[in-house]
């Protein structure tokens, strides 16, 4: 989600700079939320600017560039692992604990996909309930 315009923000602390004002009128007329107004004059009183805060970015990876590349060698020697098992082999080869999720993700980054190998061969005959079965 993108940060209010500084235009908006100035427009805001002026009309809330308006004597006999309130913080929910002042939201209503600019369709922003009171929690906005309320953290926009805060910040206007202790920082003095009524600019957005910079993005930071998120949190770091959990798994280092040596982190990295003991997952892929994890991944080479044993490519139909399940994420867990990758999560605890990865753990034995003196690598960080990992979630399931962060597992996924640091997979993801190395470019490896998703194992899509079928269980079953494909059938030879159409399913009739196909809408371009007759094209079989």
């Amino acid at each position: 989600m993108k940060a209010y315009s500084i235009d908006l923000r100035e427009r805001v602390a002026a009309a809330c700079a308006a004597p006999q004002a309130r913080i929910y009128q002042v939201a209503a007329q600019f369709s922003v939320s009171i929690s906005f107004v309320d953290k926009l004059l805060r910040r206007q009183r202790t920082s003095g600017s009524l600019a957005a805060l910079p993005a930071n970015g998120g949190p770091l990876p959990r798994l280092d560039p040596a982190g990295q590349d003991l997952l892929r060698a994890c991944l080479v020697a044993q490519p139909d692992a399940t994420l867990a098992e990758l999560a605890t082999a990865l753990l034995a080869a003196d690598g960080p604990a990992l979630s399931r999720t962060s597992t996924w993700r640091a997979v993801e980054r190395l470019g490896w996909g998703r194992k899509k190998k079928a269980s079953t061969p494909p059938s030879v005959t159409p399913n009739a309930s196909w809408p371009c079965a007759a094209y079989f």
